[in-house]
């Protein structure tokens, strides 16, 4: 990511397709104030809250599992026909930090191993390498995460002695590789993570920005054993400079002693030695457009689906248009075609490393990602992801004809 950004900073004016942040023009600085008005409002009128209790509220150190957890539970009901027990809900300083807490909480011997479906978000091995967890990876297939995969991994380990906890998956159009599971798959994945006694880590960032209107469930939806923790964020959904995101963690603990208690009450003992609680007006804004929307994001989120949807047909379509199927074939070309989400990945004959990148960028104005950095076990050398989602069309295709003359000349 270091180098990301300095080769963005050195070469301003080229094309990138290297950051996966949302677009920007669906951002309205005016609507932050119409937002935290709503929220305040919501306290005072639907809450009964007097103004001091309001001011308490956002000014001061709030609850450490958060105060829009009422909130989050109502708006993943009427989006994702889950219903969620508010205090099973931990609200988090990003998605980043929820991994952190679910990891510390779950890992507690140097036996346990974290099975992680690659390539992968850097995010979830960074955080276990800050923790010490060993992982382990499994290879994906062209559906998403293999739930075969995953049997052989936990059963190769459970032989070597080694207890495999949990697998961190993004089911839906993942990053870097813009896949995505079926839904048989995923009823398989969960029928196969009951069978090894393994817990479902659900990281669903793009789960709203389908080519298709018609959402797949996401894994916890399909969830009556209370296998999967669920990692939500609002950073596509919303906007990421809140750095609001959440843990749906409703599976029950059992003490020592006795008494039994929710893994979300664990991660939030172990948040109130880290972060504390998670920043009352971030909570506020976001609780703001919930109310706002009528607790309904995804409709909320159309406009901004229907945009990466177009983006992505651009993409695919002048990916295409660059390389007929003769000529891809005979330059050794492919890439795949996601079904929605912000990423799409070009397999090439040639090392695709920052090197590459680095004479992309300053012969030919275009910035993509290597994908060896999502491949922490090795792989990925001769592949690059593209992202779509901040970009116009125009820019698409300008990128596109930029990216065909270097691939032309590195082949």
């Amino acid at each position: 990511m270091t180098f990301l950004n300095e080769v963005t900073t050195r070469y301003p004016d080229a094309i990138s397709f290297a950051p996966g942040r949302p677009y920007e023009g669906f951002f309205e600085v005016d609507s932050v104030h119409t937002y935290l008005d709503t929220y305040l409002e919501h306290l005072a009128k639907d809450r009964g809250m007097p103004s001091e209790r309001v001011r308490t509220e956002l000014f001061q150190y709030g609850r450490t599992k958060g105060i829009v957890h009422e909130l989050i539970a109502r708006t993943l009901e009427a989006d994702e026909d889950l219903r969620v027990d508010p205090e099973a809900l931990v609200v988090t300083v990003g998605a980043q930090e929820g991994m952190l807490l679910v990891l510390r909480a779950l890992f507690a011997s140097p036996r346990d191993v974290l099975l992680v479906s690659s390539p992968c978000y850097v995010g979830i091995t960074g955080a276990a390498r800050l923790l010490d967890i060993a992982v382990e990876f499994v290879p994906e297939g062209p559906g998403g995460a293999d739930p075969a995969a995953l049997a052989a991994a936990a059963t190769r380990l459970r032989a070597a002695g080694r207890r495999p906890r949990a697998f961190y998956v993004v089911p839906d159009f993942a990053n870097p590789s813009g896949t995505s599971m079926a839904t048989e798959d995923r009823h398989r994945l969960l029928a196969t993570a009951a069978e090894h006694d393994l817990l479902v880590i659900e990281d669903d960032p793009y789960g709203f920005f389908g080519t298709d209107p018609l959402p797949r469930p996401t894994l916890k939806a399909l969830d009556p054993d209370r296998l999967v923790v669920h990692l939500g964020s609002f950073a596509k959904t919303c906007f990421p400079g809140a750095r609001l995101g959440y843990v749906v963690a409703d599976q029950e603990v059992v003490h020592p002693d006795g008494r039994r208690g929710l893994l979300a009450d664990e991660l939030a003992k172990l948040k109130s030695m880290t972060t504390v609680n998670t920043p009352s007006l971030s909570q506020a804004v976001i609780g703001g457009m919930l109310l706002h929307h009528g607790f309904r994001l995804r409709e909320a989120n159309e406009r901004s689906r229907r945009f990466y949807a177009r983006n992505m047909a651009t993409l695919l379509d002048c990916l295409d248009a660059a390389f007929p199927a003769a000529e891809r074939t005979a330059l050794g070309l492919d890439w795949n075609a996601p079904e929605g989400g912000f990423f799409a990945v070009v397999t090439v004959p040639f090392t695709a490393d920052d090197a590459a990148l680095e004479r992309c960028a300053r012969a030919w104005g275009v910035l993509w990602t290597p994908m060896a950095g999502f491949h922490p076990a090795g792989g990925g050398t001769n592949d690059l992801r593209l992202s779509c989602s901040c970009l116009e069309p125009a820019d698409i295709a300008e990128g596109v004809r930029r990216l065909a003359g270097f691939l032309r000349e590195a082949v």
